[in-house]
């Protein structure tokens, strides 16, 4: 088992766009609906696995272009340190007073090396300013519980 991080900030409104952060219904529309309702999966079906918009489960990053993984660790605590770091290094930025106290992102940190030791993944979103999104996750992979099929994006060995 490894850990794969990933980070993402950008435009709120690019955030909220949901259909771009799911995967596409497994099933295409069937023959004779609305042309508008075809389109539209196949932009979605197309644009899902390539974009670097956060999906909204958080093993679906495995899916995504291996070029946006920022970091691959084997150990969790490791792994849990690049969030802490990325938290640091943001935390000036962020929009709620709350998002900025040290002792509560070290606690989240804390609770990221619990979760990933066992597993889980860790997925932590915080408004910044402008109004501007900043999306951390780190995500077990080989495998993953959530999405068990996925294959790892990133080459790894021990």
């Amino acid at each position: 088992m490894h850990h794969h991080g990933y980070l993402w900030t950008g435009p709120k409104e690019r955030f909220d766009n949901e259909a771009l952060r799911r995967p596409p219904h497994p099933e295409p529309p069937p023959a004779g609906s609305r042309p508008e309702l075809i389109q539209r999966y196949r932009e979605v079906a197309a644009e899902f696995p390539t974009t670097d918009l956060p999906p909204l489960e958080t093993a679906y990053w495995l899916i995504k272009p291996r070029s946006i993984v920022r970091g691959t660790w084997e150990e969790a605590k490791e792994a849990a340190g690049w969030l802490g770091e990325r938290l640091a290094e943001y935390a000036p930025r962020c929009a709620a007073e709350r998002d900025r106290d040290t002792i509560r992102l070290a606690r989240l940190v804390d609770a990221a090396a619990e979760h990933l030791h066992s597993g889980a993944d860790v997925s932590y979103g915080f408004y910044l300013e402008r109004p501007s999104y900043l999306s951390l996750a780190v995500v077990t992979c080989s495998p993953n519980r959530a999405l068990p099929g996925a294959a790892c994006p990133v080459a790894w060995s021990r």
